[in-house]
């Protein structure tokens, strides 16, 4: 038998409490070691992950509705800067992107919010949330006591908070917000920083303190938090690996329980999933072992990463096996497993947050953990042993650019996202070689620090390569008919999403980096091109000028199918009935598709996992995103795909 411990030591750090102790009438949000306070009374809270632009206002209230009916009592989000401030000053709360009305809807539904405001959420989401014109203001260091980004944080945050504020919706005010987030997994990175990381990580602490939201703030991952901040924890299993709070007066809270093992779904990988019974468990032995009191499932409905939106390699889907899937559908056994264990955990909620707690072990990986009151006692016994489209189609070629119609020169080979603003995956560079033999054979080297490479010579492709998510350059090796004369050499550069992770991602290069000719196969006769003249174009000639969304000069597509830079338009009448609708794209190879002018995001279908089959080639088209008939469907196509195979599909749960 092991010596049961009388009751939980707390310490009450009084000026903690009050920072984050804010009443108005009766509405408090306040903590102690065992737990949130809600209105003075300890809660134990389970909480799921729905970000708003990654689903409809449409589709929220279902969402909600079926999270609120799986025993959650919190729904969590990240606030997406750049979807907010796309440009500087210029800001944009609508459609997907309204925050309030998301967090109102909530509201409406009787759950609280969990607010991350970040800025920085990485979260598999475009430059980790960042707009990229802070790439561009001079003398600014990302994440670190830097002046130039420390203004634009600040600004950025503050002016989150005063617009919750302002729809009075911090609980205090008689809002569902209950609790916010500065920063995001900055341990991490910190280190990288060197004697810029603690003092910026103080800064970002007392800054959103002084915000007064009458809220707690967390960190997540941080375990020297400071002041009243909450340190919280991220993970597979926080009951396990993770120290605990940073002090006795700060509660247990978990921000992300992954529903996916590590796996939220890139190209050229298998999904892993993550077992409801492994779920279930880490979650009770949490709450056993740590007095665990808030618990966040990562994510609880995954939803879909339209446009350009996904960071590098991350498909379309995210996380489609959460407890809701990727068009709102329940899925089971997740989703039942979960309520089931909510109502139990719930239903002793006063004991365990109450109670005194003593462990004892029953054996060399057996343990029982024991809350007890004077009337009850709830135990967790713990065994660590193991645990169809339009009959027509219509078709434009992207025109291949050459160095006489580039948008702009250099005499060297430019940074990519520098150059487009990552403001689209394409980059041409541009150059010609003059050949004075008639006709010979060589070779192109090209190292590129860009997803993904196509190599044109005089127009005709020759070559493509491309990275993968754990290598994410790519190097390509491609033999080459050289002509008699001038030879125009067009490289295609694809991004397949920024970077959303790591320190100093304003300083992170990417594209071409490398190119050399061999004027003949055996190697002989080496001619780099880094410093030649390079023509560039940004973008593709289709996006440009927005065929998915305007008239153009369309043809029919006879049996131009399996063709590059390819782009393809049909339409088609939305399916009858309300189960979820689906782009089948598997007969495709790589690029990006538009339903009625919206992207419905990247595909790429053509790089399979190592059993054969795409990573993804289901694609979802939100209803909301359709008229009863005459929809435009518009696919670019990188590499060569049959669009003649491209269905329209329901999905439905029975």
């Amino acid at each position: 038998m092991g010596v049961k411990v009388l009751g939980v030591p707390l310490i009450v750090l009084v000026l903690w409490v009050l920072a984050v102790l804010a009443k108005e009438g009766d509405k408090s949000v306040d903590y102690d070691g065992r737990s949130l306070m809600i209105d003075g009374k300890r809660k134990i809270l389970f909480s799921g992950s729905i970000h708003y632009p990654r689903s409809t206002p449409e589709m929220w209230p279902d969402l909600i509705a079926k999270a609120k009916e799986g025993g959650l009592d919190v729904i969590q989000t990240y606030v997406f800067w750049n979807v907010h401030e796309p440009i500087q000053g210029q800001y944009n709360f609508e459609g997907r992107f309204d925050l309030v009305r998301f967090i109102k809807e909530v509201q409406a539904q009787g759950l609280y919010v969990s607010l991350r405001i970040g800025p920085f959420i990485e979260a598999e989401w475009q430059y980790g949330g960042f707009p990229f014109w802070l790439h561009d203001i001079p003398n600014i260091i990302f994440r670190c006591d830097n002046d130039p980004f420390k203004q634009q944080m600040q600004k950025f945050v503050t002016k989150i908070v005063n617009m919750m504020k302002s729809e009075n919706l911090f609980y205090p005010q008689g809002g569902p917000i209950i609790i916010s987030q500065i920063e995001n997994e900055y341990k991490n990175v910190e280190g990288a920083f060197h004697a810029l990381g603690p003092p910026y990580l103080n800064w970002a602490a007392w800054m959103a303190m002084g915000l007064k939201t009458g809220v707690p703030w967390a960190m997540c991952k941080q375990d020297d938090a400071p002041g009243a901040v909450i340190n919280a924890c991220n993970g597979l299993s926080c009951g396990e690996t993770w120290s605990g709070p940073n002090s006795p007066a700060k509660p247990a809270l978990w921000m992300e329980n992954w529903t996916s093992n590590f796996v939220y779904g890139t190209y050229g990988q298998e999904q892993r999933t993550r077992s409801t019974k492994e779920i279930a468990f880490v979650v009770a032995l949490f709450i056993a072992k740590k007095n665990g009191s808030f618990v966040n499932y990562y994510m609880y409905h995954g939803g879909t990463n339209f446009g350009r939106s996904a960071s590098p390699y991350v498909v379309t889907s995210y996380y489609d096996l959460a407890p809701l899937d990727e068009y709102g559908l329940i899925w089971q056994p997740t989703w039942a497993h979960l309520r089931d264990l909510h109502a139990a955990i719930s239903q002793s909620s006063d004991t365990l947050l109450y109670g005194s707690y003593s462990t004892l072990s029953l054996g060399n990986l057996q343990e029982a953990h024991v809350f007890e009151t004077n009337s009850d006692c709830v135990a967790f016994l713990v065994n660590l042993d193991a645990h169809e489209t339009g009959d027509h189609q219509f078709l434009i070629y992207d025109k291949i650019p050459d160095l006489n119609n580039a948008q702009f020169t250099n005499n060297h080979l430019l940074e990519q996202l520098s150059t487009t603003k990552d403001a689209t995956d394409y980059l041409w560079y541009t150059t010609s070689f003059n050949n004075p033999s008639s006709g010979t054979k060589g070779r192109l080297h090209v190292e590129s620090f860009a997803h993904v490479i196509h190599a044109f010579i005089n127009y005709k492709l020759v070559g493509s390569a491309h990275g993968n998510h754990d290598k994410q350059g790519s190097i390509l090796d491609a033999n080459i008919w050289l002509e008699e004369g001038i030879n125009n050499i067009s490289l295609l550069s694809a991004m397949v999403g920024s970077p959303d992770s790591g320190p100093y991602l304003e300083r992170r290069f990417t594209g071409m980096r490398n190119v050399e000719l061999y004027n003949t196969i055996n190697g002989s006769n080496l001619i780099n091109l880094n410093n030649q003249n390079w023509g560039y174009q940004v973008g593709l000639i289709g996006e440009t000028n927005q065929i998915y969304s305007k008239k153009a000069n369309w043809e029919s597509i006879q049996n131009s199918i399996n063709q590059p830079l390819i782009w393809y338009k049909t339409e088609f009448d939305a399916p009858a009935g309300t189960d979820p609708v689906t782009l089948n794209l598997s007969s495709m190879g790589k690029g990006e598709a538009w339903v009625n002018g919206e992207s419905i995001g990247r595909f790429w279908v053509s790089f399979k996992t190592e059993n054969g089959q795409p990573s993804q080639s289901l694609y979802h088209v939100p209803r909301s995103f359709l008229e009863a008939s005459g929809n435009q469907l518009v696919i670019f196509e990188e590499e060569g795909g049959n669009p003649m195979e491209i269905t329209i599909n329901t999905i439905s749960v029975n």
